[in-house]
């Protein structure tokens, strides 16, 4: 089966910058729904649609086309007494930016009493290339198609 608006497609990627240095790489296969649900970068379906299984490809996307250019409005520093007893560099807290939106902040530095958070994406403002192996592609059942995402094994779960 190819691949086109409505199917299945379950991969398995890794991601790597620019240098070519490695990651992230899928453990378990990523399954999405194809056919601009928002399941994965535009880019990535433009360069999968009409493929078959056992497909390799390679893709370059650049930063807007990917996790985005980083937003310096997203870097915080918050008084160490805000934090509970044990933030570490590298952990990851929700709260909210400077423009009231939800964000994934991760501690990226603690110095004296200040905790330095980037609320960007790690891989946000980079040139990243994804290298695909399409492993399956199958018609997605209704209900995917009326939620707009793949149900089961490696897809979303209610």
């Amino acid at each position: 089966m190819k691949i086109e608006k409505n199917t299945a497609v379950t991969l398995r990627y890794k991601v790597l910058d620019a240098a070519g240095k490695l990651l992230e790489e899928s453990h378990e296969p990523m399954v999405y729904l194809h056919g601009g649900y928002g399941n994965t970068f535009p880019k990535i379906e433009e360069a999968l649609e009409g493929k078959e299984p056992q497909y390799q490809t390679s893709v370059e996307l650049q930063p807007q086309d990917a996790f985005g250019l980083r937003d310096e409005s997203l870097l915080q520093t918050i008084p160490k007494t805000q934090f509970p007893p044990g933030v570490k560099v590298g952990g990851q807290l929700q709260g909210r930016g400077e423009d009231g939106h939800e964000h994934a902040f991760t501690v990226m530095k603690i110095k004296g009493d200040k905790v330095f958070l980037d609320g960007n994406h790690p891989f946000a403002g980079k040139v990243l290339r994804f290298n695909l192996t399409v492993t399956e592609v199958r018609a997605a059942t209704e209900e995917e198609v009326a939620h707009g995402h793949v149900h089961g094994e490696h897809g979303h779960h209610h």
